[in-house]
């Protein structure tokens, strides 16, 4: 069977205004000496007072001041003029009409925002499309087609990733995507690359539609199980470097691993590390999808981590990660609405950003707390949980450290240590939680000042002790 290599760019690997643009095809072209490849990309950040800003964060702040009364795509046009500007003449010429069609549905968007007073729904998702990701598939197939390699995008009219109507974290729907493939299917056939912009989607009815922030590891599986059944897929997530034991920004000394569990992944994802999207790993399951994933680093592909079902028994360090998350919310109510409510976010929502803490009892009556790992979710959607139970409590302010490994239960003492760890960084554990079948311990602590990192850095100095 021919092999097909779908992998994903993120925005740190483009670099700002596509400054790494260059390095990117040539990893692409590398690819296709041995594979047919889906170049997924995500938006490229750009340049705003000398630092580097998510475009996706401007593209919303001229939405959000749009909905004020106040539209302007001047700042994502300049952004989109210095991209362009990277390429050569026949191919800063060939994008120009392609990212002017994009620009006019973000000016399109924009006036949407403006008449209803409000940058949501299918004005946002449109916005959101046309401002990054949608032009950057352009920009990169030019780009490759510069590099003398047979490459075309994907268009937004033919999209294969057909979702539902929950416009802005949307879910994939595998049966209407397989019926629209036919477009990129012939795509793959006939180039040695196809670009696609992650994170965006269409409905059935073709209203544009966005996953969560990250989604683009979820386009990158989506087009895995859109092709499986043609093609000997892998999946080949281009970053920084491989996953690490720890955020190399918080600790130093984290070394590089080499295997992780779908488990562990999901995992890391969840709590704050950066490996792939929990959600990506659970459509795989639905769908029975067997494909590999690899975590590589773009700029020494020999240094990567392999993701499989299940990672290799008795290999190093049974602690492989160490990772920690801020802005993190507790919900607690009666276990009953609890009970509810985790049903509502699994069936209607497919949210799945939190976890369940261990009940307790109090006059007579069995509460449960649920952990949201995503602060601003609680905020925005406090009227959705109070209908589950209106006196439900909310605590807000909290830091989670995760450790994270199937077969920690091989390391003796490890939640002790780790208490002793927290204790002797001058931290208070508020919850603590430890089952053998997650295989993972959470800390909560007060997420004050640097509380998580230091957290963080004391587990981890202890990491090789614990093995």
């Amino acid at each position: 069977m021919e092999r097909l290599t779908v992998a994903k760019f993120g925005n740190s690997v483009i670099g700002a205004d596509g400054s790494a643009l260059r390095e990117v095809v040539a990893r692409v072209a590398a690819l296709a000496r041995a594979s047919r490849v889906v170049a997924v990309v995500s938006a490229p950040p750009t340049s705003v007072g000398g630092r580097a800003v998510s475009l996706t964060d401007v593209a919303i702040s001229c939405g959000e001041a749009a909905a004020r009364g106040a539209p302007d795509a001047s700042p994502v046009r300049r952004a989109w003029e210095a991209v362009t500007g990277r390429l050569d003449g026949p191919a800063r010429a060939a994008c120009a009409a392609a990212v002017g069609a994009h620009m006019a549905e973000f000016e399109a968007a924009l006036a949407e925002a403006a008449r209803a007073g409000s940058f949501a729904d299918v004005a946002r998702a449109r916005a959101l499309a046309h401002s990054g990701e949608l032009p950057m598939s352009d920009v990169a197939a030019a780009a490759a087609r510069a590099a003398g390699l047979h490459a075309a995008a994907v268009d937004y009219g033919s999209w294969p990733i057909i979702t539902d109507e929950n416009i802005e974290s949307t879910n994939f729907v595998r049966e209407a995507s397989m019926a629209a493939r036919g477009h990129m299917a012939s795509l793959i056939r006939e180039n040695d690359v196809v670009t696609i912009g992650g994170f965006v989607g269409r409905t059935r009815a073709g209203e544009p539609t966005t996953y969560e922030r990250g989604g683009s590891d979820r386009t990158a599986i989506d087009v895995g199980i859109l092709f499986s059944g043609d093609y000997d897929v892998s999946i080949d997530l281009e970053k920084d470097g491989p996953v690490a034991s720890a955020d190399p920004r918080v600790v130093d000394s984290a070394e590089e691993v080499r295997h992780l569990s779908h488990n562990e992944a999901r995992i890391a994802g969840m709590f704050g590390m950066k490996i792939l999207d929990p959600i990506a790993i659970k459509e795989m399951h639905e769908c029975g999808a067997q494909f590999p994933v690899t975590i590589t680093s773009m700029r020494d592909p020999s240094r990567a981590t392999l993701i499989s079902r299940d990672a290799p028994a008795r290999e190093g360090n049974p602690l492989k990660i160490v990772t920690g998350r801020g802005d993190c919310a507790i919900v607690g109510l009666e276990s009953e609405a609890a009970a509810r409510l985790a049903a509502s976010l699994r069936d209607e929502r497919r949210y799945g950003e939190y976890v369940t803490l261990s009940p307790f009892t109090r006059a007579g009556i069995q509460y449960s707390r649920l952990l949201f790992l995503d602060g601003e979710y609680v905020r925005r959607n406090l009227r959705y949980l109070r209908r589950f139970d209106p006196l439900c409590s909310v605590t807000h302010g909290r830091g989670v450290i995760t450790l994270i490994g199937d077969e920690m239960y091989r390391a003796q003492h490890v939640v002790a240590r780790t208490g002793a760890c927290i204790g002797e960084a001058g931290l208070n554990i508020l919850n603590m939680d430890a089952q053998e079948e997650t295989s993972r311990i959470i800390v909560i602590v007060e997420d004050s000042g640097d509380a998580v990192a230091r957290a963080v850095r004391a587990i981890h100095a202890r990491r090789a002790e614990m093995a």
